[in-house]
């Protein structure tokens, strides 16, 4: 569906990237891929194996999952985390429509059938495993693509319909002020990116004061700060409020993919009451909640979330 091609990373860009995330056994491959739709995806890629595609959310990028791609690269996994459409490299179409959640799991399906078919295998199917909006787009892929999705890992995001029910209440509404504060055109980005981004660096470390490092930091920085990815990573937002919630519930689909939750239960932006999905809509589901973890569950319990997430992807390889 799509032609590959790696590329060689600037160099200090590669040193610090691959510095902090590969090890010995484990090297960064950085790529980009034409997913359909005239969208291209960057990504980074490490080992070999069953594929498991790690999707990042707001306001993050690839490189979210560093605790996450070693570990499962050195346990067996071709692991490959794209920057989402909108986000760092890869491509940011102009316009909040662009920015649908139906487009953006076309482009996690167009990615995850590209590696198939560069394989030449027929296999072309994924692990998917995604945080926050990344969540959203892989409930998203597992509805609207159902066979590029072997199993779900749904990380601190509710199921849109969990979600909807949870936007009727007041508690979850106040802790959603920023949903409703992204629908004002141009200021968001302003205020985010005044004095070096130092709003989104504090709103992060708020959040969770040793997940992010001030290295980390610098690199989030890069990431916002390439052109246009502030608009459309807050278009992200700007898309989901405009869709009516009838629409959304018009669309949705049962989830048959087996599906593991884990929740942070610090998370201030998501009651955990919204964890676990309706029967429903998603059938086969397990929910795993972290007392100590935040909304930032896979930096604040990275161990106990690798544990998980191989456990649970084990299952089919035994």
């Amino acid at each position: 569906m799509g032609v590959f091609y790696y590329k060689v990373t600037p160099a200090p860009d590669g040193e610090v990237y691959d510095g902090a995330v590969s090890t010995t056994e484990v090297q960064l491959k950085h790529g980009d891929a034409d997913v359909g739709g005239g969208i291209r995806l960057h990504y980074v890629e490490a080992g070999v194996g069953p594929l498991v595609v790690l999707l990042h959310g707001f306001p993050e990028f690839w490189y979210g999952w560093r605790h996450q791609i070693p570990v499962l690269a050195a346990a067996g996994y071709r692991v490959v985390a794209p920057d989402m459409r909108g986000y760092d490299l890869s491509d940011k179409p102009q316009g909040w429509r662009s920015y649908d959640t139906g487009l953006l799991a076309d482009d996690i399906a167009g990615l995850i059938r590209s590696f198939g078919t560069l394989e030449g295998t027929s296999e072309q199917d994924a692990y998917v495993v995604g945080h926050d909006w990344g969540a959203a787009v892989a409930y998203t892929v597992a509805m609207n693509h159902p066979d590029v999705v072997r199993r779900l890992a749904i990380l601190n995001v509710p199921h849109t319909a969990r979600m909807l029910e949870g936007l009727r209440t007041l508690k979850q509404l106040r802790k959603s002020w920023y949903m409703f504060f992204f629908q004002i055109p141009r200021l968001p980005e302003r205020l985010i990116a005044r004095d070096d981004f130092s709003f989104a660096k504090r709103s992060l470390r708020s959040d969770s004061k040793d997940a992010f490092t001030d290295e980390d930091l610098e690199r989030y920085v890069e990431a916002w700060a390439q052109p246009g990815a502030l608009t459309g990573m807050v278009n992200y937002y700007r898309a989901a409020l405009r869709r009516s919630p009838g629409k959304a519930l018009a669309q949705m689909k049962p989830i048959k993919a087996p599906t593991l939750v884990i929740w942070g239960m610090r998370d201030r932006h998501i009651g955990s009451e919204l964890a676990e999905p309706a029967p429903e809509w998603v059938p086969n589901v397990r929910v795993e909640r972290i007392a100590e973890a935040t909304h930032w569950v896979q930096h604040d319990a990275a161990a106990r979330v690798n544990e998980l997430l191989l456990g649970f992807f084990d299952d089919t390889r035994s």
